[in-house]
C-alpha cells in the first residue's frame, strides 16, 4: 500500500524558506487553472497577477526550485506543475483521517479537491456510537475506539481534527502516539505537540474578525475623508492665520 508515514519533504534538506512553501500551492493553483486551458506557457508577470503575488517574489521563490524560465517565453506551465507538485511531496498518496464528523467535518469528508492533490481520505472518525456505519460522502463512519487501528492499517501520517475545543487535545495525542506526524487543527483551540510533530491551524471566526478589522478601518478612511470636505464635496478652503 502507498505510504507517506516515511517521507518527509524536501523542502527543508533544501533550505526553501517556509515562506516560500506557503506560496508553492497558491503558484500550484493558478498553474493548474492554466493546464486546463491548455496553455503551454508563462511569464513571471501573468503567473504573478493569478497567485495574488508580486514578480519578484515568484522568480526569487522559484529559483529555491531551480527553475528560472526562459527569456521571452515564460515559464514551461505542465513542467512547473510537475515540479511544484513534487516538491509539495504531491506525486505520491496521502492517506488521511477525519476526526469529528459534526457539520464541518462532513463538509471536509465532501470536498472534492483533497483527491484531485493527492490526498485520499482513508477514513473518518467519531466518538458518537449513533454516528458509527453511517456513510458520509460514501465513507462509512468509525468510531474513535478504531482510532489506532485505523491509522496503522492505512499508514496515515495526516490527521484532520474538526471536534469540539474540549475533545481536540485528547484527539491530538491519540493522533501522535499512534504514528501521525502532521495535524490540520478546525478546532478552536490551540494544541500542545511535541518536536517533529507539525500543525496547522485553521481558525474561521479568527479570519473573519480580521476582515471585520478591515472592514471597520476602510469605513474609519472613508468617515474621515468626508470630513475633509465641504458641504458641496470639495476640499474645505484653508482658514487664514
Amino acid at each position: 500500500m502507498a505510504t507517506g508515514r516515511n517521507h518527509r519533504p524536501a523542502t527543508r534538506s533544501r533550505g526553501i524558506p517556509e515562506a516560500t512553501v506557503a506560496r508553492l500551492p497558491l503558484y500550484l493553483r493558478a498553474l493548474t487553472a492554466l493546464s486546463e486551458r491548455s496553455v503551454p506557457t508563462v511569464s513571471s508577470e501573468e503567473l504573478a497577477a493569478a497567485a495574488g503575488v508580486n514578480s519578484a517574489k515568484l522568480r526569487k521563490d522559484f529559483s529555491y526550485l531551480g527553475s528560472y524560465g526562459t527569456r521571452g517565453v515564460g515559464y514551461d506551465v505542465e513542467y512547473l506543475v510537475y515540479q511544484i507538485s513534487r516538491e509539495l511531496g504531491l506525486t505520491q498518496d496521502w492517506p488521511v483521517v477525519i476526526v469529528g464528523i459534526g457539520n464541518l467535518g462532513a463538509a471536509l469528508a465532501n470536498y472534492g479537491g483533497f483527491a484531485s492533490r493527492g490526498f485520499r481520505v482513508a477514513a473518518l472518525i467519531d466518538a458518537d456510537p449513533a454516528m458509527a456505519g453511517k456513510p458520509v460522502a460514501g465513507i462509512p463512519v468509525q468510531h474513535t475506539d478504531e482510532l489506532e487501528k485505523i491509522i496503522s492499517d492505512n499508514g496515515v501520517s495526516i490527521g484532520v481534527i474538526s471536534t469540539p475545543a474540549g475533545a481536540a487535545q485528547q484527539v491530538c495525542e491519540r493522533l501522535i502516539a499512534a504514528g501521525v506526524t502532521s495535524i490540520l487543527n478546525f478546532a478552536p483551540t490551540v494544541l500542545s505537540v511535541p518536536d517533529g510533530v507539525d500543525v496547522r491551524k485553521v481558525d474561521l471566526s479568527i479570519e473573519l474578525q480580521i476582515l471585520a478589522f478591515h472592514e471597520q478601518r476602510k469605513a474609519g478612511e472613508e468617515a474621515e475623508a468626508a470630513g475633509r470636505k465641504g458641504p458641496d464635496g470639495d476640499m474645505p478652503a484653508v482658514m487664514p492665520a
